[in-house]
């Protein structure tokens, strides 16, 4: 094969049930210095005998099995193992159109870019009529077909958090050691890889198109038990390790960190289970009234209404709890309005085993 431009790195774990519609769309793609990378979390469905299917196929494909240890370290076997000269991650239930790698590696390449990321959509269901939603990185759309710098322009911090829709420089990566936190289980991890490469990359491309389509309707990713609730407290923790390391990204970053920390920990309260939901909003306020008395808690990205929740919680998180829905309302309507497009039906043909250009 001719030099390989871009590393597609699968993180697989039972995903049998999907997996084939996302191969499929993978060695489709109109780029074809490409390598595919599926890494086998020890899957205990059919998804590894559907991975070596495609390895006999595709010499593009290679498949690396190991033992279960969770999504952070499945990446990073993964991108430890990539020769591309860029990185894009798949999620395994999800799928890509088949133009997508082409289309950010040209950009990268033109653009001299760390980062390339596109915009993307949403979808539930499957067959001849899913369900969509065109989601936007930004509603912004001034910070869309230019070069960005994280450094002086921190706004682009409230952007959509995500990893799989764009492509990472591999040297980028490598020369600031950009990994993921290996913690068991799949919850979180993508959040402290997505905050690193935002605070160190000079060059970032935000493309106004929608290239990855995010699956919504798989239960397996919910937040159904204790361990995965805490998680996004572990990978909070990752985030400040990495920042207590660099001084300098810390006295800028730190209250951006604190803010995004706000938005998981309410975001999360949201989606986890109503068992957990008491226990777990007591935790948000220990954790930000030691924020706050530190003097770390800073009301420079929060609006009016989010920093009212924050003080509400942290004064009486057993009272926000017993009437949570009420007191969260505002801020699932804000997140809303915010952060999703306006849902339409798609009727369309999807035959099996093979996905259609869009």
């Amino acid at each position: 094969m001719s030099k390989i431009k871009v590393s597609v790195i699968v993180p697989v774990y039972n995903a049998g049930q999907y997996l084939r519609e996302c191969m499929d769309s993978l060695v489709c793609q109109t780029l074809e210095e490409i390598e595919i990378i599926c890494v086998n979390d020890g899957s205990a469905d059919n998804s590894a005998d559907l991975l070596q299917e495609y390895a006999q196929r595709d010499k593009r494909v290679r498949v690396i099995h190991k033992k279960n240890s969770g999504y952070g370290h499945t990446m990073n076997v993964g991108i430890d193992a990539a020769k591309g000269e860029y990185i894009g991650i798949v999620e395994p239930d999800d799928y890509v159109r088949q133009d997508m790698y082409g289309r950010l590696y040209e950009l990268a390449k033109k653009l001299e870019s760390d980062i390339v990321k596109a915009d993307f959509t949403r979808f539930w269901g499957s067959g001849h009529v899913r369900k969509k939603e065109y989601c936007p990185l930004s509603k912004d759309r001034a910070y869309y077909g230019r070069v960005v710098c994280p450094a002086r322009q921190p706004e682009i911090f409230r952007f959509l958090m995500n990893t799989w829709t764009g492509i990472y420089r591999r040297e980028f990566l490598e020369r600031q050691q950009i990994r993921h936190h290996e913690t068991p289980g799949a919850a979180f991890q993508d959040l402290g890889f997505w905050f690193q490469t935002f605070c160190l990359a000079e060059r970032v491309y935000f493309h106004k198109e929608s290239l990855y389509r995010y699956r919504m309707d798989n239960q397996n990713s919910s937040v159904n038990s204790r361990k995965k609730v805490y998680a996004v407290f572990e990978e909070y923790a990752f985030i400040r390790s990495f920042l207590e390391k660099r001084p300098e990204l810390k006295k800028k970053y730190l209250p951006v960190c604190v803010w995004k920390k706000y938005h998981d920990c309410q975001f999360t309260a949201v989606r986890i289970g109503e068992e957990y939901r008491k226990e777990f909003l007591i935790k948000f306020a220990q954790d930000f009234c030691r924020i706050n008395a530190a003097g770390e808690l800073s009301q420079m990205y929060f609006t009016a209404g989010d920093w009212r929740r924050l003080h509400g919680i942290m004064a009486a998180p057993e009272k926000y709890a017993a009437g949570f829905w009420l007191h969260s309302i505002g801020y699932q309507l804000g997140y809303y309005r915010q952060q999703y497009g306006t849902m339409r039906t798609v009727k369309k043909p999807y035959k099996n085993h093979k996905v259609q250009k869009e």
